[in-house]
């Protein structure tokens, strides 16, 4: 969805009789803009890309242009109606996420403790924003990360931020147009819990999971649950096991994309077209949208999230 204003154009329109064909053109821009959106922020993983210390080509070869476009995911769901917006993870990358935000009032829910999901909280403090107050979403074990430990804690002691309460399965509603409910997800849960969220808008409603171990694991079924959502953000860190040989798996499990895409080949074409492949590893080679697996995903009727792109909740 692309939101535009046309004041000065309408006026000017007005002036040489042409309002009777611009009129209703105004109207339906300024009612749209009054919709909830949800806009990719970034598609990273954690370490982001470049990646520190990486010497391969899929770093070292981007350009300007590529690296500007590469940011640690995170979505936002912005709400014009109320001038406010939910940012989802508060990553390494949030000050440049931030200035997407337009002025909004912000509220951040958070998946779990690892870098790139939490670290860019630190940003909220004296040194750097000095926020107010602003909402922090979390689950029982992330409070309890974030409140005994610093620099955390410093941010809850200077009312930076105050924590709201999450609970698995049950809902929440940061502002009358949206309504959000965590559910837990296994994972290396070293620091907290982890979760992903179901989001739902006045029309739309989209699952959002950067992080799990092995769908297997999971206590739900991954096709019924794409069937209950219009769109699905879930884990890409790693396409395949040709990329991760420098590493063992055991250390990072992460469904491999290949394994994602057999799981889902009995799925209808309907059903692969809602999931959007997202928090990909700076190897991997979706992150590339002329590349070979970037060609194949896309025709096994799949998605790949991309920075920027937007979709009408």
């Amino acid at each position: 969805m692309k939101i535009r204003y046309y004041p000065s154009y309408v006026i000017k329109c007005l002036r040489f009789g042409l309002g009777v064909f611009l009129i209703p053109l105004f109207i339906w821009s300024q009612n749209e803009v009054k919709e909830p959106y949800l806009k990719v922020l970034g598609t990273i993983q954690d370490g982001g890309s470049p990646h520190i210390g990486c010497e391969k080509i899929c770093c070292n070869a981007l350009s300007q242009e590529q690296r500007s476009e590469r940011s640690v995911t995170s979505l936002a769901i912005l709400a014009p109606l109320t001038n406010s917006s939910l940012l989802f993870e508060a990553t390494p990358d949030i000050v440049a996420q931030w200035s997407e935000l337009q002025g909004t009032s912000v509220s951040i829910f958070l998946t779990h403790a690892h870098m790139g999901h939490y670290s860019g909280l630190i940003h909220l403090g004296r040194e750097a924003l000095g926020a107010k107050n602003i909402p922090v979403y979390a689950m029982p074990q992330m409070r309890a990360f974030l409140t005994e430990n610093g620099p955390w804690n410093q941010l809850l002691a200077l009312k930076n931020i105050k924590l709201i309460p999450l609970e698995a399965n049950t809902s929440v509603t940061p502002n009358n147009q949206i309504k959000v409910t965590p559910f837990l997800v296994p994972h290396r849960d070293e620091f907290s819990e982890t979760v992903g969220y179901r989001i739902q808008g006045p029309e739309k409603s989209i699952l959002f999971i950067p992080d799990i171990d092995k769908w297997s694991q999971w206590d739900k079924n991954l096709i019924e649950v794409l069937e209950t959502v219009d769109y699905a953000f879930i884990d890409a860190t790693f396409f395949d096991t040709k990329e991760i040989n420098y590493r063992p798996i055991a250390e990072i499990p992460h469904p491999l994309v290949t394994e994602t895409i057999l799981s889902l080949s009995m799925a209808s074409k309907i059903l692969k077209n809602k999931v959007y492949f997202i928090h990909m590893n700076h190897t991997n080679p979706l992150l590339n949208s002329e590349s070979k697996a970037s060609h194949w995903l896309k025709k096994q009727g799949f998605n790949i999230a991309r920075k920027g792109q937007q979709f009408k909740l």
